[in-house]
């Protein structure tokens, strides 16, 4: 039992790496690498949302989303506005959305090679399992 749980673990990884290294090559076309194009992807779906928030959401710590929303400020990819008290919130610019939109198209044809071997219904079952893993972990 340990040993094909160590043998999923590393296969998970692995399937991970691949996956990062494909969206970072394919995501470098469009000029973004995929820290960034996650930021964008967060910031879109929670527009407004907190540095807090958003490092959160794109697993990673306050101080590494700072520096990294600070970067994209500077390419002008979003903005940071004052919130309520001390809370600054982020928004995507015009720009930033022309960047998120290249990364989609982008990560979908990623995403489609990295998952070929797999048939619809084998992938809706990974999505499936990986899902309940999710939940039960939260």
């Amino acid at each position: 039992m340990r040993g094909e749980l160590q043998q999923l673990g590393r296969a998970v990884k692995q399937v991970q790496y691949r996956q990062h290294r494909a969206l970072e090559g394919g995501l470098s076309a469009v000029g973004a690498t995929l820290a960034q194009w996650d930021a964008l992807r967060a910031i879109s779906r929670s527009p407004g949302a907190s540095a807090r928030e958003l490092a959160a959401a794109t697993f990673q710590t306050e101080q590494a989303f700072g520096a990294l929303a600070g970067r994209l400020v500077a390419q002008g990819w979003i903005e940071r506005r004052p919130g309520r008290g001390r809370r600054i919130e982020h928004h995507l610019t015009s720009s930033g959305e022309r960047v998120l939109e290249a990364g989609h198209k982008v990560a979908d044809e990623v995403l489609a090679r990295c998952y070929t071997a797999l048939t619809d219904a084998d992938r809706a079952t990974l999505l499936a399992l990986l899902q309940r893993l999710i939940v039960e972990d939260a």
